[in-house]
């Protein structure tokens, strides 16, 4: 490697140093505004994007904060997120303000913020925030991932009688085959769950305490995060990204690694 390319290599490492501290920062400061909308009932009453998609006043509250922090800091960075939409760039913020949304309406604390942060196609950072819990999972490529601070793995579970999953349901895939993935893996031994936050179902797998997540659909700003975390965590993951995920959305697997082929069997999604 010569002068020059050690340089610019230098320089890439500072900015994502700068983007990780800025990452961390400000999704701790959108927690605070997520709890506080929690804490008061911001979500009585709250408004419907479709079928089982609320939208809260919180919702556009964090995710106006996080664009302006990311603005002021990395003018030059595309931002997309849930709620106020943004285009594809080749360095890219994406972003769900309140994933979990339904359980935030109806006073349930089991609610995250979810950021990633791509470079040319990579997922270079993932966090997702509990601020119910005060439970930051972050991960940055290459790095491993942590819970507050400290290392975690996905489970060494490999028998399915031991196994406990969670399935998430979308309204863009036919009822017919989410049940049939569902009676798939409960005949495979697994216990099935469903929490109602992707994001939150995919920290808990890169931290073991479940053993998959499968939905048959996700938005790139439900999941980014939560699959870099899995991957830094030890765990399989079925290609998102180079599946046009980052604009249309698709299917997406995540798993520690002794059940994911019979996961990847039941639910039709190729790792």
């Amino acid at each position: 490697m010569n002068i020059r390319s050690s340089a610019r290599l230098e320089d890439a490492v500072a900015d994502l140093d700068r983007r990780e501290a800025l990452c961390r920062d400000m999704i701790r400061s959108a927690g605070e505004i997520a709890l506080a909308g929690f804490a008061t009932g911001d979500a009585v009453g709250a408004a419907m994007k479709g079928p089982q998609d609320f939208l809260t006043e919180s919702d556009g509250a964090v995710e106006r904060h996080l664009k302006q922090r990311i603005s002021a800091e990395f003018p030059q960075d595309g931002f997309l997120g849930e709620e106020s939409g943004g285009g594809i760039e080749p360095s890219l913020w994406v972003v769900d303000p309140i994933d979990g949304t339904a359980n935030f309406a109806r006073g349930i604390p089991h609610f995250c913020i979810s950021v990633a942060y791509v470079a040319n196609g990579l997922v270079e950072l993932g966090a997702i925030y509990n601020p119910g819990l005060d439970e930051l999972h972050f991960a940055r490529r290459g790095r491993g991932a942590t819970r507050n601070g400290q290392p975690i793995k996905v489970a060494a579970t490999a028998d399915y009688d031991r196994a406990c999953v969670e399935l998430g349901w979308s309204p863009r895939v036919p009822n017919g085959r989410y049940l049939a993935v569902l009676d798939d893996i409960l005949t495979r031994g697994a216990n099935v769950r469903r929490g109602a936050s992707g994001a939150l179902a995919l920290a808990f797998v890169a931290d073991g305490r479940s053993d998959a997540y499968a939905e048959l659909h996700m938005h790139p700003w439900d999941c980014l995060g939560g699959l870099l975390l899995v991957e830094e965590a030890g765990g399989v993951t079925a290609p998102f990204l180079e599946r046009n995920g980052l604009s249309d959305g698709g299917a997406v697997l995540a798993s520690c690694p002794g059940i994911a082929q019979g996961m990847s069997e039941a639910t039709g999604i190729r790792l």
